[in-house]
């Protein structure tokens, strides 16, 4: 199987599995990652998502030996029918999205880790906006994504110029959250998504519905959104026990519901 997928206390984990080639993608890969995306969206005991790589890359981008054969499916299915339903499914679902690079995230790799909603790198790792080394252009959400995470300047550079971005810089320039020793990768990023699983999950949805309008609403449109989903938040079964929990001095036990 090209994408790895199980369930540990209530996370969904998925792991890209072509490390022969750095875990780039086929159309097989690609869709078999939109089929778990979609069960980690419709099951509700999933509460939280991982995404990692095996082996020594998080994922080299698009394999180019199927996008120049003959008999390929050519880049605007790549494209519209591979990348475009991933992050979408990404960012739709409303349950929180945590990302373990666990090395090189080069090209529609990089963007899909940008798009998830926390993003924890090993040392090691690096990202690159690797498509203008053969003449494209990003996709995958990058365009979209990486001005509003570092500003204009310093994508626009790393787009045209292909730099290679270590996980420490990274971590200075807002691209992700943070970064951790190799060796502690997989238990610090599955410590968060267990963390966030075990939270709220259906107000952690809320808050990344209006994340997701903040990016086109204006300011009166990003009150009402917050004024309404703030009251469907407090008619959750997870507020009141949080309130309960918090009148009552005690840990309170979050069902996600």
């Amino acid at each position: 199987m090209s994408i790895l997928f199980s369930t540990q206390n209530s996370v969904g984990c998925i792991t890209f599995n072509r490390p022969d080639v750095l875990n780039s993608f086929n159309r097989e890969m690609a869709l078999q990652l939109q089929d778990v995306l979609r069960q980690c969206q419709d099951d509700s005991n999933i509460r939280a998502v991982h995404i990692t790589g095996a082996g020594r890359a998080f994922c080299a981008g698009q394999d180019l030996a199927e996008a120049i054969a003959p008999d390929g499916p050519g880049l605007r299915t790549i494209v519209s029918e591979h990348y475009n339903p991933i992050i979408s499914l990404i960012r739709e679902i409303e349950k929180p999205v945590v990302c373990g690079v666990n090395g090189v995230a080069a090209g529609a790799g990089a963007n899909i880790a940008l798009a998830c909603d926390i993003v924890i790198a090993a040392s090691s790792a690096s990202f690159i906006q690797a498509f203008s080394k053969i003449g494209l252009i990003p996709d995958s959400g990058g365009t979209f994504f990486l001005p509003r995470l570092i500003g204009m300047q310093r994508a626009t550079a790393l787009m045209m110029l292909g730099d290679k971005v270590s996980a420490s810089d990274a971590v200075q320039m807002g691209m992700i959250y943070r970064s951790c020793d190799d060796d502690k990768l997989m238990s610090e990023s599955m410590e968060c998504a267990t963390k966030l699983a075990a939270m709220p999950t259906m107000g952690l949805g809320y808050t990344k519905r209006a994340l997701n309008r903040s990016m086109t609403n204006d300011l009166e449109q990003q009150l009402a959104m917050e004024e309404e989903l703030q009251v469907l938040s407090g008619l959750t079964n997870d507020y009141n026990e949080g309130v309960a929990a918090f009148l009552e001095k005690r840990k309170p036990q979050f069902k996600g519901e």
